[in-house]
């Protein structure tokens, strides 16, 4: 099983939306998508429940955890947005940097098009790895 974490300061709002789309997107059979925050928040942000509610996927209960190097041990790749040297440095694990907006704060129209975006980004990491499930574009 291929491990990828998303991380962002809060973990309220990119990261969750980012290890969602990955995992419902992803072979469940061989992918799978952690998030986590430097200093997490107490709930993901209602807004981003909310945008992620309207593409059918429900965020509710999710609970912000914080990253640390025991989380980060084991997985493939870190793709950070805003942590930047917060981040842990794991050797051998490959990492990548989304610069992303952040959601807090932000209306839903707002948060659409950060949403979409991640959509797409996550998608594209998911066929450049080849972890789509068969028959998917």
């Amino acid at each position: 099983m291929r491990t990828f974490i998303f991380a962002c300061v809060h973990n309220a709002g990119r990261s969750q939306m980012s290890a969602a789309f990955f995992n419902h997107l992803a072979d469940p059979q061989r992918a799978h998508a952690i998030s986590a925050g430097t200093q997490p928040a107490e709930r993901v942000h209602p807004v981003v429940i909310e945008a992620m509610r309207e593409v059918g996927i429900d965020l509710e209960g999710i609970k912000p955890q914080k990253l640390t190097q025991e989380l980060a041990t084991g997985a493939e790749m870190l793709i950070t947005m805003g942590c930047g040297d917060e981040c842990p440095y794991v050797p051998g694990l490959e990492r990548a940097d989304w610069p992303l907006p952040d959601p807090k704060g932000q209306g839903i129209e707002a948060v659409r098009p950060i949403r979409e975006e991640i959509e797409h980004r996550v998608r594209s990491l998911l066929m450049e790895k080849q972890l789509l499930p068969t028959g998917s574009l």
